[in-house]
This record gives structure tokens, C-alpha cells and sequence, in this order.
């Protein structure tokens, strides 16, 4: 618990109850998690306090949050020492449409992104969709 306490004051946060259980919960999935997942794990929760947590971790660096075409936003765990920029920390995401899993591709990057003059990127996502390897064998 004091590993979840230190992650969480390293990005800024104050640890609360629900807050190392989130921590903890996202640290347990390999995938993508939303909203909904964790408040029915969490049945003695309310949603707002789920999605404040999440808004906390994402406001902070902890999470990112992706938008694999699902229309629900998926939260991930950020790489060690990512910042959420553009221009260095953006990686695949890999949907699969049989299991609905989302997972992020952190060994595959992708390159800079040049714009043209006057055009400023605020937010990039690419997700990749298919089957994963649990669900074609």
C-alpha cells in the first residue's frame, strides 16, 4: 500500500481510500478500463466518485484516456516518466471486436506529427482494431 501512497504523491496526488483502490485496480488490468467496468467492480461506490478519481489521475499524468470508437472512453496507466505530450509519449491502442478489450501498444510509437503552419494539436489517438491474439486462437 505505501508503493500505490508513493505513486500517487509522486503525480501530485493526494491518496484517498478510493483512490489507492483505483490505483490498484488499473495496476491488477493489463487493458483498458471505463467508468462502468470499475463502478461495477466497486458496487460500494458511487460513479461520481469513481470519475472524479479518474479525472484526478488523468488531470495529473496518471492515466490517459482513450477513445477506441466504442463511444465509452477507456482509461490506461501512463508509462513511467510519460507526459502526455503529442510530440514524445503517443503509442497504438489495439481494440479487438470480439472480446471489446482496448490495450495500449506502448512499444509501438507513433512518429512526430507535423502539422501544417498555424494548426496546433491538442489531442491524437490511434487505435488499431482487429482481433487479438486471445481471441483467433
Amino acid at each position: 500500500m505505501k508503493e500505490l501512497e508513493e505513486n500517487l504523491l509522486q503525480h501530485k496526488i493526494k491518496p484517498t481510500a478510493m483512490r489507492l483502490l483505483v490505483l490498484e485496480y488499473l495496476l491488477d488490468h493489463e487493458i483498458a478500463v471505463s467508468l462502468t467496468d470499475l463502478y461495477r467492480d466497486f458496487v460500494k461506490s458511487d460513479r461520481t466518485t469513481i470519475y472524479r478519481t479518474l479525472k484526478a489521475f488523468e488531470d495529473n499524468g496518471l492515466v490517459h484516456s482513450i477513445d477506441d470508437g466504442t463511444g465509452v472512453p477507456k482509461y490506461a496507466l501512463c508509462e513511467t516518466g510519460c507526459k502526455c505530450e503529442i510530440e514524445r509519449d503517443l503509442h497504438l491502442h489495439f481494440h479487438c471486436r470480439k472480446c471489446g478489450e482496448t490495450k495500449c501498444l506502448y512499444s509501438y510509437k507513433i512518429p512526430e506529427i507535423v502539422l501544417p503552419p498555424n494548426h496546433q494539436a491538442e489531442e491524437a489517438n490511434l487505435v488499431v482494431k482487429g482481433v487479438c491474439s486471445q481471441c483467433s486462437g
